[in-house]
């Protein structure tokens, strides 16, 4: 649940093995099965992502709300994989029966099919009775409903950026980062040129390296087309497209992206430019706390910047996460109850959330100063979806499988763009 997460962190994902977040994954309050609603009980369990760094800090706040409530609270969690594995096991788990009574999710095309399959209650009434409306940010409650419905209490806004390492780029005689895509590629260049990688993104799972490409999207693109592309309003078979799917592979070819690029995963290449291991990586603001503070590395070493687009309005990746409760949960009240206790601004610091949704949760600039900068300077900026939250999970996979094939050469960029036409229009057609 930290702020320092995204897709497994997408969210703070570690190397952990993907079984050992699935072996308690049947115990809980919960039953699922058949129509009817469980028993109710004091007995509450949660499934999320959180990384191993980070579990510790929820399972911290959530005795604490035991204690104060006479509940007893399971957490499971399946860090690593993100979006690629934990809703197709959140989904198993629902309908198999031994659903979590709540359940973290991304917002966007992820968290939808579980608000339109029901699977999720509708927490109108729970908003009024805790007053979220005015508590947390509208935009961000806005990512978590659905056909009207406010099926999700999101406590996570994150932007997605670039975070270097002072110190690599000042060895290619860098004094400040880019402002514009062409310094962009030539920072790139010098980089290589002193032999230090450029941009540190593993493409296991398909998500992180994704950042890339939609990023070189909406500088190709611009704001109105990218929007009606990722809404299927638009055909991706266009040089707009191609052009983005070209600048992509050329990422590649010139070696701006390690070695085996497509093989790596995030959880071991995003740490990397504070490992010095590549100057800057693609992130959110997790990564303060998940890859400087958590290495003991001063935050003065390091910067952060928006990716140039070369567009007006300037954007970044954006995305938002939060909560659902089981509609068949027995225990709706006290779920319900510990939302609330999550979303107080109290819970969302001991969490060390770098991006709360919360008013009164905003990033201390003391214990985190890169966060904080981030939040003043570019939080206020619009943002475009994250594309493996705009696409449903199959489109998404589709999607993945292009960017493989481009990258390892089997696949020309005008092929990409026609492939993804076709993905888009399958799924905007219904």
């Amino acid at each position: 649940m930290n702020s320092y997460t995204r897709r497994g962190f997408l969210g703070l994902t570690s190397a952990a093995a993907l079984g050992a977040g699935l072996s308690a994954c049947t115990g809980g309050g919960t039953s699922t099965s058949g129509g009817d609603s469980a028993p109710a009980s004091n007995n509450l369990r949660v499934f999320t992502y959180e990384d191993d760094t980070t579990i510790g800090l929820l399972k911290a706040q959530i005795k604490k709300f035991d204690e104060q409530n006479g509940t007893t609270t399971t957490v499971d969690s399946l860090p690593g994989s993100g979006a690629a594995v934990y809703p197709d096991k959140l989904r198993t788990e629902l309908l198999g029966g031994k659903g979590p009574d709540v359940w973290r999710i991304w917002g966007g095309q992820i968290g939808s099919p579980f608000a339109k399959a029901k699977q999720a209650l509708d927490l109108t009434p729970y908003y009024s009775k805790y007053g979220w409306d005015s508590k947390i940010n509208t935009a961000a409650i806005g990512g978590m409903t659905f056909d009207g419905v406010k099926s999700g209490v999101p406590y996570l806004a994150l932007g997605i950026g670039a975070w270097y390492n002072k110190s690599l780029l000042a060895k290619a005689g860098l004094s400040a980062p880019p402002t514009s895509y062409a310094e962009l590629e030539a920072m790139n260049d010098k980089l290589v040129a002193v032999g230090v990688t450029p941009c540190g993104l593993g493409g296991k799972y398909g998500w992180d390296i994704m950042r890339l490409f939609e990023y070189l999207l909406e500088h190709t693109a611009g704001p109105d087309l990218h929007d009606k592309l990722l809404a299927g309003d638009e055909s991706w078979d266009r040089p707009e497209v191609v052009e983005a799917f070209t600048l992509f592979k050329k990422w590649q070819d010139k070696k701006w992206l390690p070695q085996g690029a497509l093989g790596l995963d995030p959880a071991d290449i995003e740490p990397g430019y504070v490992q010095g291991k590549v100057a800057y990586t693609i992130t959110g603001p997790w990564t303060e706390a998940q890859a400087i503070l958590s290495a003991k590395k001063s935050s003065s070493a390091f910067g952060t910047f928006e990716l140039p687009t070369d567009q007006s309005p300037s954007r970044h990746s954006g995305f938002v996460e939060g909560y659902m409760i089981n509609a068949k949960t027995g225990n709706a009240d006290k779920a319900a109850a510990l939302l609330d206790f999550i979303v107080q601004p109290a819970t969302q610091k001991a969490l060390q959330i770098t991006a709360s949704t919360v008013k009164g949760a905003e990033p201390d600039p003391k214990s985190l100063p890169l966060a904080a900068e981030w939040s003043q300077k570019y939080a206020g900026n619009p943002f475009y979806t994250i594309q493996d939250q705009a696409f449903p999970k199959k489109q998404a996979d589709q999607y993945f499988s292009v960017q493989s094939d481009l990258l390892q050469g089997s696949m020309t960029p005008e092929a990409a763009a026609k492939k993804m036409q076709e993905i888009v229009s399958a799924w905007a057609k219904g």
